[in-house]
């Protein structure tokens, strides 16, 4: 990375800035966030935000309130390109997401501190957390056989694997995307990319990898009971409804990705991408390894984008498989218990899109679509006339919530936060925070978790007020606000915590 000193940010309004790249020969970057948020962008996360600004083939880059610095370009981000596709904004977990799974069961029914851990323990028994861990690590989890990961990656939710594994096929009309294809846009060269990439030494253990299936992993992953509170406003009553929101009733929200699957498809992409810089003795963007890229049409660039696919696809039916073992899970204890999908929304993907009249490669690196009602890309699908949700995770204790774009979201490529943002290092949390009140912050608000101790670097003073990062995208006239979600438990990766 650079070490040149980044341009200051000016101030445009509220909520708004720009950060001038020098020499003046590019658009400045569009920066989301009030003064209180433009504080926490420390400086490495601003040298990454013009190391991406200044890359080969990037028109335009967003830095939106919860951007922290991250892998190569900063998470938090938005890049635009025609012409050339960058690995690092879309990052290691491969369509890391969020999903929203809405319960008819009302919130006086989870108050009981048992029936919460009735709760956790039917969950825990079907979905794994932590690294490496799959179905045969749980008793209760859905085997998913070899031949079945196949479909998954090059299908996604397509109504024959949503079938197998026992998916309710309305859910996939509830995705962002519930299919991807390959860089031509057709399925067969996605088939066509997986046996290539079964016969690379790097996925070897690829039906390991598919009993990742229906799991969280660790890190910032998690799965969260709520209580969904709609805003008191005639407007997002009429969204609500849309959305399939119950006021006062139990939902569930989760967070996570593509697991190892997608990870040892991003890490293979950065070394083969890496070694032709080496080959063709080209620089970096500044100097920074993780910002390596490929121009589209490139056999680089099609490798690339099929292998995204793959592990998007993963992603997608991973979502959607936690979605149906957590509906289980409720039914184990409140039988005859219905839940439906609100969405399935990434923020770690690169997507073809329109921005400013011309077709582009908008890459989100913990970043999220924000599209308004009206907008084409929504026509034919439930979201039409209100604009899709948008699932923004906050902390469980300040609680997370759900908005909807507003017309002003043009200004930033259609895209806002994913949630909160980082505001301390893991390591610093880890360091800094003490682990007694970290526990004891969780039991004043009444917030169980299956964790014996809740992990440090997730606690909740490890990442920026929520509040005022929502106030930010409200302020931008970016997006409002729809409904909060107010955590009743948590299910985390606790091991590093617990031993």
């Amino acid at each position: 990375m650079s070490n040149s000193q980044p341009p200051q940010l000016i101030p445009t309004g509220e909520a708004t800035a720009i950060l001038p790249v020098a020499g003046g020969k590019h658009k400045p970057i569009t920066v989301i966030g009030t003064e209180a948020i433009r504080a926490t962008f420390d400086p490495g996360c601003l040298q990454q935000a013009v190391n991406t600004r200044t890359a080969p083939g990037v028109s335009q880059v967003v830095l939106n309130p919860d951007a922290h610095i991250g892998y190569g370009a900063p998470v938090g981000c938005v890049m635009a390109s025609p012409s050339h596709i960058y690995p690092g904004p879309v990052g290691v977990d491969i369509k890391c997401s969020m999903s929203l799974l809405q319960l008819d069961i009302p919130a006086d029914a989870v108050a009981e501190r048992k029936t919460r851990r009735a709760l956790i323990d039917a969950i825990c028994a079907r979905t794994p957390t932590g690294a490496g861990k799959g179905q045969r690590d749980v008793p209760k989890a859905r085997a998913v056989s070899p031949a079945q990961g196949r479909r998954v990656a090059a299908e996604g939710a397509s109504a024959g694997v949503c079938a197998e594994l026992g998916i309710p096929i309305a859910w996939a009309d509830r995705c962002e995307d519930a299919v991807h294809t390959g860089h031509d846009g057709t399925g067969e060269a996605l088939a066509e990319r997986l046996e290539v990439v079964l016969r690379s030494p790097g996925m070897k253990k690829f039906d390991e990898k598919m009993r990742q299936l229906g799991s969280y992993g660790g890190g910032n992953h998690f799965g969260e009971c709520e209580v969904v509170r709609v805003a008191d406003t005639r407007q997002a009553r009429d969204t609500a409804r849309v959305f399939g929101l119950r006021d006062g009733q139990v939902a569930f929200l989760s967070h996570c990705g593509s697991r190892g699957f997608g990870h040892n498809l991003a890490m293979g992409q950065f070394r083969a991408m890496q070694q032709k810089f080496a080959e063709w003795r080209i620089p970096f963007p500044g100097d920074d390894k993780e910002l390596c890229y490929a121009p589209l049409g490139s056999p680089e660039a099609n490798d690339y984008l099929d292998d995204m696919a793959l592990g998007a696809n993963f992603a997608t039916v991973n979502h959607l498989l936690i979605n149906a073992l957590v509906l289980e899970a409720f039914q184990e204890v409140f039988p005859g218990a219905h839940g439906s999908l609100v969405y399935f929304i990434s923020h770690n993907i690169a997507r073809q899109e329109t921005v400013e009249n011309k077709t582009m490669w908008v890459m989100r690196k913990g970043a999220t679509r924000a599209f308004p009602g009206g907008h084409p890309a929504l026509a034919r699908t439930p979201f039409a006339q209100t604009g899709h949700p948008i699932l923004l995770p906050g902390d469980p204790q300040r609680g997370s919530a759900v908005m909807v774009a507003e017309a002003g979201a043009k200004l930033s490529c259609y895209s806002v936060n994913h949630g909160a943002g980082r505001i301390m290092a893991r390591r610093r949390a880890m360091r800094e925070l003490d682990q007694a009140a970290v526990n004891r912050s969780f039991a004043t608000q009444d917030i169980l978790t299956n964790c014996r101790n809740y992990p440090k670097d997730e606690a909740p003073d490890a990442y920026k007020d929520f509040n005022e990062v929502l106030r930010s995208v409200k302020l931008a006239g970016l997006a409002s606000e729809v409904a909060r979600l107010k955590a009743r438990f948590v299910i985390k990766d606790a091991s590093a915590a617990d031993d």
